[in-house]
């Protein structure tokens, strides 16, 4: 059974209150340069070009959008629109035209809404940076599941080892 937006809405607030979003303090903000400057859930990040087209393009491809990050620069405007300005008003590319053409089936899975989680996960690894560089998290590899894993270094749980992410693999764009 398919969950429905207000379903999906409750489990994000659930893993809010669980700690997984609460922790993040003030200091949290991240600014790599003023190219973009995005609001997600309170919080005012500022992005350089690259960063941010690198942060939205590595996004798409962990929800499972892109099968991999090689994107020409038409293409890569059109998902940084998306996610920039939670649409896309004149594709420039295929995979824009793809994501227009095919929004009904491509904005929602099970409930979760393509937008936010690209905004969520460009959001998590800056906020992550952000902490690894502020010392307030190390930062390892685990070979077993090719990911790179956070800890506290006084010795506290991980925050965000716990948090699934939906998949877009099904409705993948390909060339």
């Amino acid at each position: 059974m398919a969950a429905t937006a207000p379903k999906a809405a409750a489990r994000r607030r659930a893993r809010t209150c669980q700690g997984y979003a609460s922790a993040v303090d003030g200091a949290g903000n991240y600014d790599s340069g003023d190219d973009y400057v995005v609001e997600f859930l309170g919080y005012r990040f500022s992005f350089n070009a690259e960063d941010f087209e690198q942060r939205v393009t590595a996004a798409a491809v962990k929800l499972g959008l892109l099968g991999g990050n090689e994107l020409d620069d038409d293409e890569t405007a059109d998902l940084v629109e998306l996610v920039e300005r939670d649409g896309i008003e004149e594709p420039r590319s295929a995979l824009g035209r793809y994501l227009v053409r095919h929004w009904d089936e491509v904005s929602l899975v099970e409930g979760e809404s393509l937008v936010y989680w690209l905004k969520k996960l460009v959001f998590r690894g800056a906020w992550l940076d952000h902490r690894v560089k502020a010392g307030k998290l190390e930062v390892g590899f685990d070979e077993e599941v090719a990911d790179f894993s956070y800890r506290d270094p006084h010795g506290g749980r991980a925050l965000l080892e716990l948090l699934p992410t939906p998949s877009w693999h099904d409705r993948q764009y390909r060339r």
